[in-house]
């Protein structure tokens, strides 16, 4: 068996060295010429697969290590009998933590009460859903868009999309990319509903860059400036829109969904799709591969205020404007370099620097500081206590 996978995917060697032999291409630029005598096929978000990729290519089993597969026509993979699967739900924590770090940075720059805030979530899937859990455990008031869901689980517990923007103070967009259908998400945030935002909404985009219109984001912020918005997804992607990225307040190169941990639980269930699908046994487990986390303890001292601690442990796993600032660095050497804007996107996204979900993080408190304990695991962290 031959096994041709984007060479972003991490551990490929260690988990399918044993079905066969293995080659690792960029993602953005596979052609059908490059696997031509592919049986396996191993993508991420970043490699479209269709008829024009795999059309007379010997691949009979195409995974795709994300959440997301509206980058993968499954009706012509069905039509020619090829097996596919995807990852669902492997970096949802990742993206859920992303949007955390973006909060507590925002709460600590603007100085407000997190809790005192409602937040807007349009798309609750498995990244939505799992941040909206999140969100109410530590005590937010949170709004939910999803009309799939709403449709098949009834209108209660969701709300319209409108009337969420008018009443949330942050809004985080989830979507996956649907063009047609009876809710498309493209341009979903148009210009009518981008105009109508009041004053100081907080917009995070982690989900697909197109279900923002960035052009009337763009006019609006070149107006008005009077939004703080956090984009990780962009459309046109990765030839994004350098002058929009100068008028946003955070901008990172799509890695919302880049933790190390969510990127092996990917690779995990495509191995193991790779497995059941051609009928071998999959004898590699995550745990006997997964590295030990760079920072592995915490520790605070009675004195410690619960919120800064919080900030501290977050910011010890996770500080968005690291990314932030790689991304600004890496735009202005390309500009000055003649490098493509686009090159340097993939560039920052193939050397993405190891990064590990707050779970990994064990944080040693006292007995005494059982509040701070309770705080820490609602946002995610391992939490010990003791004397």
């Amino acid at each position: 068996m031959h096994i041709i996978a984007d060479e972003n995917i991490p551990l490929v060697q260690e988990f399918f060295s044993e079905l066969g032999s293995i080659e690792t291409l960029p993602g953005r630029s596979m052609t059908r010429e490059q696997i031509q005598k592919a049986d396996v096929l191993l993508v991420r978000s970043i490699t479209n697969v269709n008829q024009e990729l795999l059309d007379g290519t010997k691949v009979r089993f195409v995974a795709t290590a994300t959440i997301g597969c509206d980058h993968i026509d499954q009706d012509y993979l069905t039509a020619n009998n090829i097996g596919f699967a995807n990852a669902p739900g492997c970096n949802a924590n990742s993206v859920v933590e992303y949007v955390l770090s973006v909060l507590s940075l925002l709460s600590d720059q603007e100085d407000f009460i997190l809790k005192e805030k409602t937040i807007g979530i349009i798309g609750a899937g498995n990244v939505g859903g799992r941040l909206k859990e999140r969100l109410e455990e530590i005590g937010i008031n949170v709004l939910v868009n999803d009309p799939p869901r709403a449709e098949a689980e009834g209108e209660e517990g969701f709300t319209d999309l409108d009337e969420l923007l008018e009443q949330a103070d942050i809004i985080s967009m989830h979507t996956p990319l649907i063009k047609q259908g009876p809710h498309p998400t493209l341009h979903l945030l148009n210009e009518a509903r981008i105009n109508k935002l009041k004053p100081d909404t907080v917009l995070i985009n982690s989900g697909r860059g197109a279900a923002i219109d960035t052009q009337a984001l763009k006019a609006r912020l070149q107006e008005k400036g009077d939004l703080y918005t956090v984009l990780d997804v962009w459309e046109s992607e990765p030839n994004i829109d350098h002058e929009l990225l100068e008028l946003v307040d955070v901008g990172t190169p799509h890695i919302a969904g880049y933790s190390l941990d969510g990127k092996l639980g990917g690779t995990e269930m495509v191995y193991v799709s790779v497995c059941q699908h051609f009928g071998l046994p999959a004898r590699k487990k995550l745990g006997q591969l997964i590295p030990e986390p760079p920072l592995r303890k915490l520790s605070f001292s009675n004195q410690a205020h619960r919120w800064q601690s919080t900030l501290t442990a977050i910011r010890a796993c996770y500080d968005v404007r690291n990314d932030d600032m790689a991304m600004r660095r890496a735009f202005t050497k390309a500009h000055k370099k003649g490098i493509t804007l686009g090159k340097a996107f993939d560039e920052l996204r193939r050397t993405y620097p190891v990064r590990r979900e707050f779970h990994t993080l064990k944080v040693q408190l006292k007995t005494s500081q059982k509040k701070l304990g309770d705080q820490l695991e609602k946002f995610g962290f391992s939490v010990r206590l003791g004397k």
